[in-house]
Parts: structure tokens; C-alpha cells; sequence
């Protein structure tokens, strides 16, 4: 083992409070001797601390010098047993850990301290019992790296007067009593309840939103369709007014244009007493109701009655092409109620 403090004829069983090792007899002055690498041997002359053997090749005065500790400069594992602690929220726990540690300085560990091995581990327990102190339960659990960092911290502080240092400890494991035990398992099944329960209802609000997002939308998109399709007939209804009107008016200049030829006033008078005849034929096919003119045997007043609109336009035959349209629908109106 690595900690050997008195010379045995031969190999026996040590039985401490914390557990049971074996320890080796120590080396006898055989005035040359050879050290293993990664140990040291304290060596006393006349019963006081000489020298530490380095590993290699060494010579001792025989009968002077004695080898009295062979320490291991090797990182060693101790095994810390269960132990009871109770937390800052009164429940009592059982827990176990493992410690690492090396030996830094061989002198301190030889007369530092009796028996190094049991002296940490002691410490390490009443450590754990006064950092479980200081924590509840639920922190126990969540925050077992930072109690880890918090051991090494406090063992070290001690057992720097050892020549020990500490490198690691951790909790292997933690035994909390049944009925704690059930309370953490519903506590944990209520918990995914409400996570369950929490999700589902974003995921509801999620998809209302979505819904209410994708209708605002259609309506968006239908009221614009909407808005193009009115201006886009709008549009066509503008564009066939006026390709009416410029008709209309190319109409009415063609036939102004005629009623100005030679016999033009002949032709003119002709057409309206056939129109007329016409229109008057077709009063009873289309309606029931039929409306006479007063003067309904003159139609030659009639004829008349248009001619002279056409005179009183074509004095007028030298205006602008806009006052030519104005005066020409004018004369076309009074076509279309003769008929």
C-alpha cells in the first residue's frame, strides 16, 4: 500500500474504522538499493529524519540509516463509505463518493499526520455532512458539480498540512428515503403534467393564430382582387364610353358632312319621314301602351321641323371640331326622338 510506516516481519491485515488494507514490510539497508520510480523513501539516521530517496540507484550506511516511510507519488483512489447527512430541509440521505488525491510532499506525509488515508477520509465525510447542511433536496440533485468543487476545496484547505492534495471527489451515489422517494416521483410525474398541459395549449394558441393569420390574409388578398377587379371594369366601362362617344361623334361629322352634298336637304327629309314611319309601325308590336302625336297626319310638318334644325346647323359649319360634336349629337338627339 502506499502508506507504510513501521517495518513488519511480514505481510498482515490492518483493520481501520473506514476500511481494510494491506500493508507490506519496508524495505531493509542493504547499503546499496534502488528505488522505484514515482515513490519515496524517508530514510532516518539515529532515529531522526535524514534524507528522501530519490528512485534510482541510492547507498545507506548500514546500521545508522533506516528506511522508516515508503510513500507513493502516484494519484491514489480511496473509497469513501455511505455515511448519513441531512439536508438543509430535513431529510436524511445516504451517500457515498470516491476521492482522488496524491502525495506532494512525502516529509509532511510521514510526520504530518498518522495515518494520511483514514485522516482524509474522515475529513471528506464531515465535509459532505456540512456541505449537504447548507443545501435542500432538489439542490442536491441539481447542483452536484458545484458540492463536488466545494469538497476539494475545504479537503485541501486541511490537508495542505499533510502534503496531501486533494484532486477530485465524486458522489457515486445518493439513497433518499421511500417515502421521499414517491414524493419526488409524483412531484416529477406533476411536473411533465403541466409541461403536457402548457404544450398543448401553445401549440392550440399556436394554431388559433395561424387560422386567424391565414383568414386575415384571404381577406386581404380577396379584397384586393377585389379593389383590381373594380378598377379594371371601371377602366373598360370608361374605355367603352368613349370609344361610343368618338363614334358617335365620328357618326355625327360623317352625316353632317353628307347633309352638306348637293340634294343632301332632299335625302335628309326622306330618311326622317321613313324613320318616322317606321317608329310609329312598330309602337303597338312592342308595347301595350300606345303614344300618338298630336300632329300624327302631318308628316310632312314633321319633315319640315327637321329640316330646319339642319339649316340652323349648317350656318354654323365653321365653329371648332368640338362645338361641330356638341351640335351634331344635338341634331342626332333629335333624330332619336322623332323615331
Amino acid at each position: 500500500n502506499c502508506f507504510r510506516k513501521t517495518q513488519r516481519p511480514a505481510p498482515r491485515l490492518l483493520v481501520t474504522p473506514v476500511q481494510q488494507r494491506w500493508a507490506s514490510s519496508l524495505p531493509m539497508n542493504t547499503v546499496i538499493l534502488f528505488v522505484p520510480q514515482q515513490e519515496a523513501w524517508v530514510v532516518e539516521r539515529m532515529g531522526r529524519f535524514h534524507r528522501i530517496l530519490e528512485p534510482g540507484l541510492n547507498f545507506l550506511i548500514p546500521l545508522l540509516d533506516r528506511i522508516r516511510y515508503v510513500q507513493s507519488l502516484k494519484e491514489i483512489v480511496i473509497d469513501v463509505p455511505e455515511q448519513s447527512a441531512v439536508s438543509l430541509d430535513n431529510v436524511t440521505l445516504q451517500i457515498d463518493g470516491v476521492l482522488y488525491l496524491r502525495i506532494l510532499d512525502p516529509f509532511k506525509a510521514s510526520y504530518g499526520v498518522e495515518d494520511p488515508e483514514y485522516a482524509v477520509t474522515q475529513l471528506a465525510q464531515t465535509t459532505m455532512r456540512s456541505e449537504l447542511g447548507k443545501l435542500t433536496l432538489d439542490k442536491v440533485f441539481r447542483e452536484r458539480e458545484s458540492l463536488n468543487s466545494n469538497m476539494v476545496h475545504s479537503i485541501n484547505q486541511a490537508s495542505d498540512e499533510w502534503g496531501i492534495r486533494c484532486l477530485r471527489y465524486e458522489i457515486k451515489d445518493i439513497h433518499v428515503p421511500p417515502r421521499v422517494k414517491e414524493s419526488m416521483q409524483m412531484q416529477v410525474e406533476a411536473e411533465r403534467k403541466k409541461r403536457a398541459t402548457v404544450l398543448e395549449s401553445e401549440g392550440s394558441r399556436e394554431a388559433a393564430i395561424n387560422v386567424a393569420e391565414g383568414r386575415k390574409r384571404a381577406q386581404i388578398l380577396a379584397s384586393e382582387g377585389e379593389k383590381a377587379e373594380q378598377i379594371n371594369k371601371a377602366a373598360g366601362e370608361a374605355q367603352a364610353v368613349i370609344a361610343k362617344a368618338e363614334a358617335k361623334a365620328k357618326a355625327i361629322r360623317m352625316l353632317s358632312e353628307a347633309l352638306t352634298e348637293q340634294n343632301g336637304n332632299a335625302a335628309a327629309s326622306l330618311s326622317v319621314a321613313e324613320q318616322y314611319v317606321s317608329a310609329f309601325s312598330n309602337l303597338a308590336k312592342q308595347s301595350n301602351t300606345i303614344l300618338l302625336p298630336s300632329n300624327m297626319g302631318d308628316i310632312s310638318g314633321m319633315v319640315s321641323q327637321a329640316m330646319t334644325i339642319y339649316s340652323t346647323l349648317s350656318k354654323t359649319k365653321y365653329q371648332t371640331k368640338i362645338e361641330e360634336g356638341t351640335m351634331g349629337a344635338s341634331l342626332h338627339k333629335h333624330f332619336f326622338l322623332l323615331n
